[in-house]
C-alpha cells in the first residue's frame, strides 16, 4: 500500500522538525515544498507532501496515516 500525507505548518523550525521526523520514520519527500502567505496573520506557511510504502496492509479510510 502506498500512503500519502501533506504536512503543513508555519514557516519555522517546528515545521522542519515535523518533516524531519517523518523522514526518519520512513516517509519520503514527494514533490517540492509549497509556501503561502497569510496576510491576516502576517505569517508564511509551508507544505510538504510525503509518501511511504507500507507492506502487508490494505488501505482503509479510517486508518491514521501518520501512524503507518
Amino acid at each position: 500500500m502506498k500512503v500519502y500525507r501533506f504536512l503543513t505548518g508555519p514557516d519555522d523550525s517546528s515545521f522542519c522538525h515535523r518533516v524531519t521526523d517523518a523522514l526518519n520514520k520512513g516517509w519520503e519527500l514527494h514533490g517540492s515544498p509549497t509556501h503561502t502567505f497569510n496576510a491576516a496573520e502576517n505569517r508564511l506557511y509551508c507544505g510538504q507532501a510525503v509518501v511511504k510504502t507500507v507492506h502487508g496492509k490494505d488501505y482503509d479510510p479510517s486508518m491514521k496515516l501518520g501512524e503507518q
